[in-house]
């Protein structure tokens, strides 16, 4: 029974199914396990009608790993027709702390990989999905504090409607209030960010397929569509993640081979900035952002600007790694300390509790945003063998995420208290 809004919220025992979970799973396929064995043991025990409900769900995820999303996603949602709370076994035989992560029901990448940040802790996950429908119980489960990991996407907006409807009722600490996760799409954060001192971020503009075929053809000009807007520019399909369909644009010519390779209707549009170094190189960060402090999480050095730390081949390069190494080494003193300001009113504007943001430094050294969110992956993986810097870093970042955590139970406020 969906719960009424207007009221409290009260607790009860949790009515959980155990599953191996995302990190578990993605480490293993990460790894190079072959998960085709697992997944027909998942398969055969749904068709003989035995399959537990948190093994479908790890069904659906492996599917997905295995390259099926679509597929992955049916089975998903059959779950969860029938159950929404899963658990996430804590590594302490006793757990110290019960987290309960509200989730969108949505691709593996549309809600914040938590048991990646978790991991080796004393704290049990509890994952309740809240599903159009469905919507929240009418009692929750007993938990110490929750945390929104639902993202900003088109398929997570009902997800969050309902949580924030309930916001001001919960019965616990809660994390990533839903109203200030929409902060984060693109075409949002921008806006929200503009004007910050040492601070530069492109307006990124929704243009409609009519309008870019204009500025193809000469009938419009950028400036048309936005004032900061020139050539070259940076198109990506609207709702388009992990780089798919994204491209720098030189002029209308490249702008129409562009379209003619592309079916959306609808694209977002943002002024190139060359953030190449003097050594022709172009360097790109990722921080996580926990409870208004930033931590290092990578850097990844390439001769292209369209750089994600798997293109880059930093595995593949004794210098990178030992570059990379300093910057996470001297973060705190040098990088962070640099862009202080920036960081803390950035911080304070999103409001998030715990956020990703990719970023650069531009030609004059002010801290170039590309994008946040609160759904990146950040994880310990890497072999240690090659990335020895990596695993001290990482277990600095989940030791903040707990911390955090156990601060706002301890203290039973929250973002939206």
């Amino acid at each position: 029974m969906q719960h009424p809004v207007s009221a409290p919220i009260g607790l009860t025992a949790a009515n959980y199914a155990d599953r191996v979970g995302f990190a578990q799973l993605t480490r293993q396929a990460f790894e190079g396990v072959d998960l085709h064995p697992l997944r027909d043991r998942l398969v055969a025990r749904i068709a003989a009608g035995t399959a537990l409900a948190g093994e479908g769900l790890d069904l659906s995820l492996i599917t997905q790993l295995l390259g099926d999303k679509d597929q992955g996603l049916a089975i998903q949602s059959e779950v969860l027709t029938f159950h929404q709370l899963f658990r996430t076994p804590s590594a302490a035989p006793q757990p110290g702390l019960r987290v309960l992560a509200l989730a969108a029901d949505i691709d593996m990448g549309g809600n914040t990989p938590i048991d990646f940040l978790l991991e080796g802790s004393d704290i049990e996950l509890l994952t309740l999905y809240v599903v159009k429908g469905v919507g929240l119980p009418e009692t929750l489960p007993e938990h110490d504090v929750a945390i929104v990991v639902a993202s900003d996407s088109e398929e997570c907006r009902e997800a969050l409607a309902l949580i924030e409807k309930a916001a001001p009722h919960w019965p616990r600490p809660l994390l990533n209030p839903p109203d200030r996760i929409g902060n984060l799409d693109r075409d949002k954060l921008y806006r929200l960010l503009a004007g910050v001192p040492g601070l530069d971020i492109p307006a990124t503009i929704h243009a409609t397929r009519a309008q870019l075929s204009d500025l193809a053809q000469d009938r419009i000009a950028c400036e048309d569509i936005a004032g900061e807007l020139h050539f070259p520019i940076i198109a990506r399909p609207r709702g388009s993640h992990a780089g798919v369909g994204l491209a720098k644009l030189d002029d209308a010519a490249a702008l129409a081979a562009y379209l003619a390779e592309r079916k959306e209707q609808d694209f977002f549009v943002a002024r190139f900035v060359d953030y190449v170094s003097p050594d022709g190189l172009y360097r790109k960060y990722r921080l996580a952002m926990i409870d208004g402090k930033p931590y290092a999480c990578h850097m990844a050095i390439a001769d292209r600007w369209d750089i994600w730390y798997l293109n880059a081949y930093m595995a593949f390069s004794e210098e990178k790694r030992a570059e990379e190494a300093v910057f996470m080494r001297d973060f705190d003193s040098d990088f962070a300390e640099r862009h202080r300001s920036a960081l803390d009113e950035m911080s304070r504007r999103v409001g998030l509790d715990y956020f990703i943001v990719d970023c650069a430094e531009n030609e004059r050294r002010e801290l170039l945003v590309f994008e946040a969110d609160n759904t990146a992956v950040v994880h310990n993986m890497d072999s240690p063998a090659v990335f020895p810097y990596k695993p001290p870093q990482m277990r600095k970042i989940f030791a903040a995420f707990t911390a955090m955590l156990s601060r706002h139970a301890r203290t039973g406020k929250g973002s939206a208290a």
